[in-house]
């Protein structure tokens, strides 16, 4: 029984050494919330914006899912000056979709990219080259993705916001739509890797390193992407957004990143088998951060993320199978792990209005997907170690 209590207690100790420090930095992020900006709402333009924004599409056989973004972009009113989709020679007939949108609506025009030079991902040259053949008169670069669906005033309501906070980039969280069980259980669990490790959206990071940005909306003056040589410095990255803004606030510009929910809604993958190929090979974010703090990344998510569940889990088969000893140590932890519980269940409920689950089906997994969490720390771990090989259909050498 000695021995027992022993173990119990050295084990318990050591996750608790684990896991202290995790929390404590955990809740450093969470008390910031309060201070975020509240989600930005569409806004009507005004004359001064006329013609101040270049919006840029990257496409590679999107035809299932780019008709609401074209239909989305055509809503927004005189301050989009022209939409540019930098097409990577679609086979599935993207460009016919743009080309029969460009018949409603001039200010559409499509270009195709490639060849792709070596060295760069697709995705950062395609909106390379739409910047460089963007009007000059614009005095914004909006990028946007093709399974973005926006709402009428986005546009207008992103550049009212940089303007008076002063941002020289900014991008938006977007409402995520739901649609098959296994993705209701495991989107959550994923973007939960992205709340534990950054502040909130809304809140400024004077910490470049830090900053967090989504390509699929993603607004930038366009004097400062001309500065900083357009995509140029995120060529090789799989995380393109990331990489570009934690450059741009390096080098002394403002950079924010705000709850869209209100204005933009997106559909990223098919099910749970694509959303764990496609997102969690970029979640990692090893493109844009250093070693160091991949790994401490890596610490944080596994301690507060990824243990409490599997803790609380074990301690109540062991007990079933076998009486425990009521030492301290374990009190402390079972405590702890309790409390990061019911942490994870605050956060599901505070980020429930960033997913549309009206059409969903098995919608309610949503509020198991805390039981996803082992799997997508694990998820973070495996992309943490592995250079993708192909993105979108698209195949790469190691980079």
């Amino acid at each position: 029984m000695d021995n027992a209590v022993t173990v119990v207690s050295i084990l318990s100790l050591l996750l608790l050494v684990l896991q202290l420090p995790a929390t404590a930095i955990l809740l450093s992020r969470l008390f910031k919330g309060p201070r975020r900006n509240p989600p930005i709402q569409p806004q009507q333009p005004t004359p001064e914006m006329f013609g101040s924004v270049s919006v840029v599409v990257p496409t590679l056989n999107e035809a299932l899912r780019i008709s609401p973004l074209l239909a989305g972009l055509s809503r927004q009113s005189y301050e989009v000056r022209e939409i540019i989709v930098v097409d990577s020679k679609s086979q599935d007939g993207t460009p016919d979709l743009v080309k029969a949108t460009q018949q409603q609506d001039p200010r559409f025009r499509l270009m195709n990219d490639d060849p792709l030079p070596p060295g760069w991902v697709g995705r950062p040259w395609a909106l390379h080259n739409g910047f460089l053949f963007s009007a000059e008169d614009s005095q914004w670069f909006l990028g946007m993705d093709a399974d973005t669906q926006p709402h009428p005033g986005l546009v207008a309501s992103l550049v009212k916001t940089a303007t008076v906070q002063g941002y020289d980039l900014v991008s938006l969280s977007p409402q995520f739509i739901l649609k098959y069980p296994g993705e209701c259980w495991l989107q959550p669990a994923l973007l939960m890797t992205l709340l534990y490790r950054f502040d909130p959206a809304g809140i400024t990071t004077d910490q470049p390193q830090r900053v967090m940005a989504n390509g699929q909306c993603f607004l930038c003056r366009r004097s400062v992407l001309a500065a900083v040589g357009g995509y140029s410095s995120a060529s090789s990255s799989f995380c393109d957004d990331v990489t570009l803004a934690r450059y741009i606030a390096a080098q002394g510009f403002k950079v924010g990143f705000l709850d869209g929910a209100k204005v933009l809604k997106v559909r990223m993958y098919e099910g749970a088998r694509e959303t764990w190929k496609e997102w969690g090979r970029s979640l990692d974010l090893k493109d844009a951060s250093p070693q160091a703090q991949v790994w401490g990344d890596l610490w944080l998510l596994s301690a507060v993320q990824g243990l409490p569940i599997l803790i609380l889990l074990s301690y109540l088969l062991v007990s079933l199978l076998l009486p425990l000893p009521a030492v301290l140590p374990l009190q402390g932890l079972l405590g702890l792990n309790v409390f990061l519980l019911v942490i994870r269940f605050a956060m599901l409920l505070a980020i429930a209005p960033s997913y549309d689950r009206k059409n969903a089906q098995g919608g309610w997994l949503f509020w198991l997907s805390p039981l996803a969490d082992p799997l997508a720390v694990l998820r973070i771990f495996l992309s943490a170690f592995r250079q993708p090989k192909e993105w979108r259909g698209r195949k790469y050498s190691q980079q």
